[in-house]
């Protein structure tokens, strides 16, 4: 069976998870400990980010290229069609996803947990304490900022990364008004990548991932409750409510919640 080395809350393994569920591929998920864990990715796979995939003695490390690996090695139900205009643009629309709905929905959460009391008491573990729970909202919103500014979060940075977020999804609004999808009449590559790297603006609300129900159906404020975007968190959810599938919680729920958001 094919091993999912994963973060649970990494949007990256999000995108592996449905081009797994939407061509059907049993898979077992390894949760990597942040940290140590992150050793053993590193003798696996010789780097430390995830996600990782290991198919028999096959290691992919890289979301792009374990994409690229399962089409390859599992063509049912391609993602990358043949067609050379489609597949350039299929190519394309990955690469902006990657590059900037990702990296700026990683900054833009970093900002409303530091801005939201409630939204980063969600973030800890159910089985977390109700006390750590407070003293962890209890933190001053100020701390947060000094925290973000060391790894250079400036108001200046979280501003422009709202703003090319805002951009971002009223274009990808404005590409789904007429067609059910990103690129043709199919899912593709194009298409999870974006529905999954959109994780954190707006967490699915389904039975998708093995995290804290208040944190289902909700995000980054300004973004995943404006009226705006509605159109494509629609039709993200239809897609997920055709493809995806649901997960079987654990006894460790969530464990890795706080920490799987990884600054680079």
């Amino acid at each position: 069976m094919l091993e999912l080395y994963q973060f649970e809350l990494s949007h990256y393994c999000e995108k592996i998870r449905l081009i797994l569920d939407y061509k059907g591929l049993p898979y077992r998920k390894i949760e990597v400990t942040p940290g140590v864990g992150q050793l053993d990715v590193f003798r696996l796979s010789g780097q430390r980010q995830v996600p990782v995939l290991k198919d028999g003695d096959e290691v992919i490390a890289d979301s792009t290229a374990i994409a690229d690996y399962l089409d390859k090695t599992y063509p049912e139900r391609p993602i990358i069609p043949d067609d050379p205009k489609l597949r350039g643009l299929t190519l394309l629309i990955e690469q902006w996803a990657d590059e900037s709905i990702a990296i700026n929905g990683r900054k833009c959460m970093i900002d409303a947990l530091g801005k939201d009391q409630a939204f980063r008491r969600s973030f800890l573990p159910i089985t977390t304490p109700d006390l750590v729970k407070d003293l962890l909202g209890a933190v001053p919103a100020e701390l947060f900022g000094v925290l973000e500014l060391g790894v250079g979060l400036t108001p200046d940075a979280i501003k422009a990364a709202t703003d090319a977020a805002k951009r971002d999804f009223t274009a990808l609004c404005f590409m789904l008004m007429e067609q059910p999808y990103l690129v043709y009449d199919q899912p593709t590559l194009a298409d999870f990548a974006v529905a999954g790297l959109s994780m954190y603006f707006k967490f699915p609300a389904g039975p998708y991932l093995d995290i804290p129900e208040s944190l289902k159906g909700h995000g980054v404020p300004g973004i995943s409750d404006v009226g705006t975007f509605e159109p494509f968190f629609a039709w993200r959810d239809r897609l997920y409510a055709t493809y995806r599938k649901a997960t079987v919680p654990t006894a460790t729920s969530s464990g890795s919640g706080p920490t799987s958001i990884n600054i680079d």
